[in-house]
């Protein structure tokens, strides 16, 4: 990580304080994944920042991965992970491996963070109370990778102005039952765009979106929609940087004003991003 912001402190700029009066009352989407999971430090330090906006009176809704521990199940059980343009290919058994890490183990343990720093969390999946359903997004009977196909927005809301902070894991049942992997990406911009969130946060492994990606001094701090468009016809967007930039394109598209992708495991990054003109990573914009 070549990323300057490596302080143990974070340091109020002369525009905090006036963004942090724009947020306040605003609803933030977060997506929290990659390296940035793995460990317990890491977790905390996020964790922490999380807790900061929620006390500013920012509404928030955390959206998880956890493709790193499900491979390591995966493995353990001798089943290879698959992989298509950065999505996980989910055969029947890898799903039961992904339930079990997403809602059972992952999404528990940040509510459990949550709750021991006084943020009132409710861990869901898509299937308490129908909160998203889901379809298949492959042809393929034996691929369980889904999309969303609809969100219960009175869920949400009704958390939200209880000032509860939803925890999401992105595992869904369609209409008949059938329990779909969704990619975390794609489920924290549909639920943006749904509820019409200020801002989507991606954090995640990587500065943000690099010209190089072998060079994190290639940062592109702020970029419009035809500039994404152009990045994806070079080949410039590439692996598991597709699903989450194809997330960002559909917020915006959507009328999400803004979508950041921050490299999760800088401390402070989630602090900087968002309470300072300076910033960390990409700003996409439409």
């Amino acid at each position: 990580m070549s990323n300057s912001v490596t302080s143990e402190r974070f340091y109020f700029s002369v525009d905090t304080l006036s963004l942090i009066r724009k947020y306040s009352g605003s609803t933030f989407v977060i997506k929290y994944g990659g390296s940035a999971m793995k460990s317990k430090s890491l977790q905390l330090n996020v964790i922490h920042d999380i807790a900061f906006l929620y006390l500013l009176g920012i509404k928030i809704i955390l959206v998880h991965g956890g493709g790193y521990l499900i491979d390591h199940w995966l493995f353990k059980l001798n089943i290879k992970p698959k992989f298509e343009r950065g999505l996980r290919v989910t055969d029947t058994n890898t799903m039961e491996v992904v339930e079990m890490v997403l809602s059972g183990y992952v999404n528990k343990n940040l509510v459990s963070l949550l709750n021991q720093n006084d943020i009132p969390a409710v861990g869901l999946s898509g299937k308490d109370a129908n909160l998203f359903t889901a379809v298949p997004l492959s042809q393929n009977s034996n691929d369980l990778t889904g999309n969303v196909s609809k969100i219960n927005l009175k869920v949400l809301s009704t958390l939200l102005d209880s000032s509860f902070l939803p925890v999401v894991a992105s595992v869904a049942s369609d209409v008949r039952g059938q329990t779909y992997n969704i990619n975390a990406d794609t489920l924290a911009g549909s639920i943006a765009s749904c509820i019409k969130a200020e801002k989507l946060i991606l954090l995640t492994d990587t500065p943000g979106i690099l010209n190089n990606v072998y060079d994190d001094s290639s940062l592109i701090k702020h970029v419009n929609l035809n500039k994404i468009y152009d990045l994806k016809s070079k080949g410039v967007i590439t692996d598991g940087m597709i699903p989450k930039i194809d997330c960002c394109i559909n917020a915006l598209n959507n009328k999400v004003p803004a979508v950041h992708i921050i490299d999760g495991r800088v401390r402070y990054s989630l602090l900087y991003e968002l309470l300072t003109h300076d910033r960390l990573g990409s700003m996409l914009v439409a």
